[in-house]
């Protein structure tokens, strides 16, 4: 991608079900649990580049013992410095204690994190301060074992000032107003309900506080915790939970727009955020990994028993789209393929932008994350010649030299390696000065390629979100080989409208695609209608979330796909570019045909699947109008 946005973060669940002893045994170590967290966060680190955590449960440890450990970090290469430490751990303790060391019982009584209960998450920060405190997991501690908590998600809700409020309705008194820490609380309140319940129901029987404690954590009914708190939340979540005695879920949206994949055998229950990272650390197939069900959450108790429970009732399956276009590593079976197909659905549109010229035209696309799409177009492009150079030998009807025949086969799409990028600074580029003044180094091109005046080049980027990079670097990067013709191909639809699910694009004027709308407004002489728009947007924001609909669908309506396409290249093109330039973009009918069965596509369409996002549509349109840059949630 050339635009640089920030996106959901990445968690991973592992519960070990055998002793520590028969990992070392069978796998050389009894940090087996450790080393496979470490292995899944090093691969999902496209997941979350501003920081990391790490907290670990041991069971029936004896009173006195430390048996919840956390660890967060923020430094660059968070998830290694993590790990360095808990291993510093290890190492003086083998230094140390180098016979007591051996023994697997004493390691998990004195060593931190050797526990049987291990999560970890990966931070992009959509909102907030890029501290250590805003670092997942967060926990909520207590003398009791069961009413310890541990929470870390993938996730973002669009009401925490309902769920704020409601926690003051309980009686609490929050310490911020934020969806994770408002999450926690709301978790705690009906653990400690639960927990006041079960007390009650064992006093009946036994006056030992000892026996009814283990009581207790052997009857939580987790799943009717997570009902009760889930009640209110609305928005796009993962979340990962863990309860001091040992306890642990993994609850997911009732639209399942946010990835949750689970594998378990009789040696580990595995839960994260991408399939092919549990493929890939465990070297287990494609077909023994689910994917957890919208509105239901994998409750793993601290027996080993695992069940998948309906939490709420699901709703329409609304995946994220974005993450399969973009988020998602590509090695993944099904993401694999439906890139291949977001390139391909292209391919028409493409030819009849060089007017089906492939003699003088070079394709190529912006690296890295569009190479699979583009291996798509060049599948689809290389059909296209075949298809031709059969009729072509069909006109011949028998009548042909050597000449005519190798010409026709000659004929070929033109792929080469156009761009390169030079350098992986794209975590440490923030504020938008440095960020311009840094791409020039990033990108170049491969001088050669193209035919001075004479050549078009099409260059395929998997999504164009401002297209301040285009305007400011790309273009005129490209512009030096001097081709006739620039087209740049997005294997996405046009960003419209804002996320509020857990990508980073909340700020409607971040959006080439409204700011081509409202300029054609203008152009037009339809002023009134944004005046008028505006207007009928604040009185729909007095109304409840559930009553709201997207105001902002009324700014696009006026104009077609294409002529917002246009509008938005005017816009982007440089002022000293020489060559011609169009740009094109992905319909949302070849979207769905590629990604048929993640259809969550509301930044694109407008289609929110919760109500809550058609409120911060709203509010980011006010927002836009009155001048106010900040986030609309």
């Amino acid at each position: 991608m050339s635009d640089i946005i920030h996106h959901e973060c990445g968690v991973a669940l592992i519960r070990l079900l055998k002793p520590f002893d028969y990992y070392k045994t069978k796998y050389g170590s009894t940090r087996y649990g450790l080393h496979k967290l470490y292995q899944l966060m090093e691969k999902m680190i496209n997941r979350g580049q501003d920081g990391a955590g790490v907290a670990s449960i041991k069971f029936d440890v004896p009173p006195g013992t430390t048996y919840l450990d956390r660890l967060r970090s923020i430094k660059p290469k968070a998830t290694q410095d993590i790990f360095l430490n808990i291993n510093k751990n290890f190492s003086e303790a083998q230094k140390n204690q180098p016979h007591l060391y051996k023994d697997a019982t004493w390691q998990k009584e004195n060593i931190p994190f050797m526990g049987e209960l291990l999560l970890g998450h990966l931070r992009y920060g959509t909102f907030g301060k890029n501290d250590v405190a805003s670092c997942h997991p967060f926990k909520r501690q207590n003398n009791w074992m069961s009413r310890n908590l541990v929470v870390a998600g993938n996730f973002n809700l669009t009401n925490v000032d309902e769920l704020f409020t409601h926690l003051l309705e309980l009686g609490q008194h929050p310490v911020q107003m934020a969806d994770t820490v408002t999450v926690m609380e709301k978790i705690g309140h009906f653990l400690d309900k639960e927990n006041d319940r079960l007390f009650r129901k064992f006093k009946e029987h036994t006056d030992k506080n000892y026996e009814i404690s283990k009581l207790i954590q052997a009857n939580i009914d987790v799943a009717a915790i997570l009902k009760e708190s889930s009640k209110k939340w609305d928005g796009g979540y993962v979340m990962c939970g863990m309860m001091g005695h040992g306890d642990a879920f993994v609850l997911r949206d009732p639209n399942g727009i946010r990835p949750a994949y689970i594998y378990k055998d009789d040696e580990v229950v595995v839960v994260a955020s991408e399939r092919p990272v549990i493929q890939t650390v465990f070297n287990v197939p494609f077909e023994s990994i689910e994917e957890v069900k919208p509105g239901h959450a994998i409750i793993i108790k601290k027996n080993g028993t695992v069940t998948e429970e309906e939490i709420i009732e699901p709703q329409e399956k609304l995946s994220c789209s974005f993450e399969r276009i973009y988020f998602s590593r590509g090695n993944d079976k099904e993401i694999y393929k439906e890139r291949i197909l977001l390139g391909k659905n292209l391919t028409q549109s493409v030819l009849k932008s060089v007017n089906q010229d492939l003699e003088n035209t070079v394709f190529s696309f912006i690296p890295n994350t569009a190479e699979v799409a583009f291996a798509g177009l060049v599948e689809g492009l290389n059909e296209h010649v075949n298809t031709w150079r059969l009729n072509e030998l069909l006109k011949l009807k028998g009548d042909y030299s050597e000449a005519q025949v190798k010409k026709i086969f000659e004929t070929r799409a033109r792929v080469d390696k156009v761009v390169l990028k030079d350098a992986k600074q794209r975590t440490f580029i923030t504020d938008d000065e440095s960020r311009d003044s840094l791409v020039n180094l990033i990108y170049d091109v491969t001088y050669g390629t193209v035919k001075k005046g004479v050549d078009n080049l099409v260059v395929l980027d998997d999504s164009i979100v401002r297209g301040t990079t285009l305007k400011q670097s790309i273009l005129r990067i490209l512009d030096r080989l001097h081709p006739k013709k620039i087209v740049v191909v997005s294997s996405a639809p046009q960003i419209r409208y804002p996320d509020c699910y857990g990508i980073d694009m909340a700020v409607l004027n971040k959006f080439v695609a409204f700011e081509a709308a409202i300029s054609l407004l203008k152009e037009n002489g339809n002023q009134h209608m944004i005046d008028d728009i505006y207007q009928r947007t604040k009185a729909e924001l007095l109304k409840p979330k559930e009553e709201q609909v997207n105001m902002v669908k009324e700014i696009y309506d006026s104009f077609t796909a294409v002529e917002i396409s246009a509008k938005i290249a005017a816009l982007i093109t440089p002022k000293d570019l020489k060559a011609e330039f169009e740009l094109i973009y992905q319909t949302i009918e070849g979207l769905h045909a590629a990604c048929p069965l993640n259809l969550g596509d509301w930044y694109f369409t407008g289609n929110y699947p919760t109500p809550g996002g058609n409120k911060v549509s709203n509010q980011a349109f006010v927002n836009y109008i009155e001048g106010n840059n900040k986030r609309a949630y």
